[in-house]
């Protein structure tokens, strides 16, 4: 046996048999109080109004269990029957009781199988395993049973440590920085879970209850309140990316409109991310951490860098990972303000049709000030007013970054392009609808207008976009759906209900879905979101990104419309706007590679598995790099569009100069030659818009 091999044998066995067992921290006193409240302002104040009976009980188990070993990894079926049959309909009586007792002997025994795995995890890395075999891991295991038993469990995650050293290996590490890589992750799991306290474990066990009514309810902890009131204040500095937890790792819900995330354009809502580095420090691997550990790790001093490593969304080979680099800084109310661009391209018979553009990435509204605060719809008004002086003939909101914010501004936007009118229906929890109008004021803009959404579209973008589509007032472009959040959240402290001789202890928040969003037509926009006029190719309608795909949605439903005139601006052209758009995709190359990708998503998914075997894996590395390739030649020969843009910006109206963002007529040879330098991929999706405007 090799001397390395034999001092790593001896080290793995001292450890083996240094290991501390597997121990629930001790129970958190106040937690039964806690745990009582939440139960009953659950049943008393969620939209649903559902009690915590046997159904919700067994949702709040597998959620819990899923918090822990959301890949179906650790935890054996015999004894995930064995919790289901003892507490699997009785969790909520239990709570309401003030017996938290299952959240201990659940974490103990996960912690347990935790340290039974890493230990194998060493086994495994300490005999160099080899990727020449044809075998593969099973993909989206959360899908499907736990481990029959002790050997199928062994086996999976033999193929799990194999699956994560060989990612490693193709990420360029050494042999021996692999093992270090795997093992680290595992090392650090541990250290993480065993260092909860009854509080982590409370909180882990609340959420899962919260989780078993809708994805958008959730229980905070103190610590996890004050990340919470944080980000609501946007203050710190960090990278601007709101996070929740999924599947043991962080999910980017949103990116906070001109915070570095959202200027680096490589960060996207619902990629996860895997671990954080400091600088060109190690890397920190965030599985299993909890969220507001991972937060304090992201945020930091202004200026200064932190990495993370991603699994991104729109990933067709489920094992890429991306390393972003992004550098801290303030998150400002101003980089979030509405911009515009004005477009000057040859239309049909050589005419120049000049397009305002309105970017408008957030909902904003900052009434602390004493000239009047920040205000979108005042912003968007005086760029409206500067794109109609310039001549416009068609106008394109841009709404595909927008993932909501204030539904005041969004109601008083719609008044911009609406009569007054209805905007929005809000049912409450006990059945009583309100209609809520457009802000009154005198129509700004009258012309053709095109509503570009995505699937990052949501909330209160999808009320602006679903009256100006339910009055007939413009034509909405893009993916299959928006993302269909049509519920309203509020957040209650905790502290008032508690009993006086717990006031020195802080219980954290509750926040819970209390109403739900109606079109004017009728339909919620809940789960089903708003559907384009003009839909175009995307990866995204593949993607598991959407309302739809979070477990436990509230579903769709309708209420009766409310009382409102059809305007039908665009009725009678959108036949023909819809044909000409379907020619232009069909013929556009870079719609062909979306369409292509489709297909190549699609059979990957048919795989449900990816190999552990390296030459396979490097030939399908290999074999996407020549796609990328080819792309990049293909575009760089392709002549670039004729077209003049302009930006205006809300500086540019308070009288500092425009800056001239021609852009020049295409210069191309033809030839692939110097294809690196070729124009990144164009924005085909606001092309198109701009196409139809």
């Amino acid at each position: 046996m090799p001397l390395m091999r034999r001092l790593f044998s001896a080290a793995l066995l001292a450890a083996l048999l240094a290991a501390p067992s597997a121990a629930a921290p001790a129970p958190q006193p106040e937690g039964p109080w806690v745990g009582r409240v939440v139960a009953a302002m659950i049943e008393q104040g969620h939209y649903s109004r559902r009690p915590v009976d046997a159904e919700i009980s067994r949702r709040m188990l597998l959620r819990y269990l899923e918090a822990y070993d959301y890949g179906h990894l650790l935890f054996l079926k015999p004894e995930v029957d064995d919790f289901e049959a003892r507490f699997g309909s009785t969790l909520g009586e239990r709570l309401k009781a003030g017996d938290l007792r299952p959240a201990y002997e659940i974490f103990e025994r996960f912690l347990s199988r935790l340290e039974e795995r890493e230990r194998q995890a060493q086994e495994i890395l300490a005999s160099t395993p080899t990727f020449t075999a044809d075998e593969s891991m099973p993909l989206e295991l959360h899908k499907g049973p736990w481990p029959a038993g002790e050997a199928e469990a062994r086996d999976l995650w033999r193929k799990n440590i194999k699956y994560e050293a060989l990612q490693a290996r193709l990420d360029g590490q050494k042999p021996e920085e692999q093992a270090k890589t795997v093992l680290g992750h595992y090392d650090n799991l541990l250290t993480v879970y065993r260092q909860f306290d009854g509080g982590d474990v409370v909180q882990v066990y609340l959420s899962a209850l919260c989780e078993a009514l809708d994805p958008h309810s959730e229980y905070m902890g103190a610590s996890q309140q004050k990340n919470f009131d944080i980000t609501m204040r946007l203050s710190l500095t960090g990278i601007g990316a709101v996070l929740r937890p999924d599947g043991g790792l962080a999910r980017v819900v949103s990116l906070v409109p001109g915070g570095p995330a959202d200027k680096d354009k490589q960060l996207k809502p619902n990629d996860r991310i895997e671990a954080v580095a400091q600088g060109e420090g190690p890397w920190v691997e965030a599985a299993g951490m909890r969220l507001d550990h991972l937060v304090e790790l992201i945020r930091g001093r202004k200026g200064t860098t932190v990495r993370l490593r991603i699994i991104p969304a729109d990933a067709i080979d489920p094992s890429t990972r991306l390393v972003l680099s992004l550098v801290r800084d303030e998150i400002r109310l101003k980089d979030q303000e509405a911009r515009a661009r004005l477009i000057d391209r040859p239309g049909p018979g050589g005419r120049l049709r000049r397009i305002g553009v309105i970017d408008l990435p957030s909902f904003y509204a900052d009434m602390s000030r004493s000239n009047g605060g920040k205000s979108t719809t005042r912003d968007v008004e005086r760029l409206l007013e500067s794109l109609q002086s310039k001549g416009i003939d068609a106008l394109v909101l841009d709404l595909r970054r927008n993932g909501g914010g204030a539904l005041n501004e969004a109601l008083a936007l719609t008044g911009l392009f609406l009569p007054a009118g209805p905007a929005v229906q809000v049912r409450e929890a006990g059945g009583r609808v309100s209609v809520l109008p457009a802000e009154p004021s005198t129509v700004s803009y009258a012309g053709p207008l095109v509503v570009l959404t995505s699937r990052a579209s949501a909330s209160a973008s999808e009320i602006l976009a679903a009256a100006l589509q339910d009055y007939g007032r413009a034509v909405v472009v893009g993916a299959k759906s928006t993302f269909g959040k049509g519920t309203v959240q509020a957040v209650i402290g905790l502290k008032p209900f508690l009993p006086p001789r717990l006031s020195g202890f802080d219980p954290g928040a509750l926040r819970l879905t209390t109403q739900k969003f109606y079109r004017v037509s009728g339909g919620s926009t809940q789960n089903r979101g708003v559907i384009p006029d003009i839909r175009l190719p995307s990866l995204e309608d593949e993607l598991d990104v959407s309302e739809s795909s979070m477990t436990y949605a509230l579903p769709y439903d309708e209420i009766p419309p409310a009382g409102f005139a059809r305007l039908g601006s665009v009725d009678r052209v959108l036949p023909r706007l819809k044909a000409a758009s379907a020619r232009r995709a069909a013929a556009s190359p870079e719609f062909g590679y979306v369409r292509e990708d489709l297909l190549r998503l699609l059979e990957r998914r048919k795989e449900k598995s990816v190999s552990l075997n390296e030459a396979e894996r490097r030939t399908q590395m290999a074999d996407d790099k020549a796609l990328e390739t080819r792309r990049k030649k293909e575009r760089q020969a392709r002549p670039r569009p004729k077209e003049a843009v302009w930006a205006i910006t809300l500086d540019d109206l308070a009288g500092k100069p425009e800056a001239d963002e021609t852009t020049p007529p295409s210069k191309s040879t033809g030839t692939a030659e110097g294809y690196e330098k070729a124009p990144p991929a164009p924005d085909i999706v606001l092309e198109e818009s701009v196409n139809i405007a």
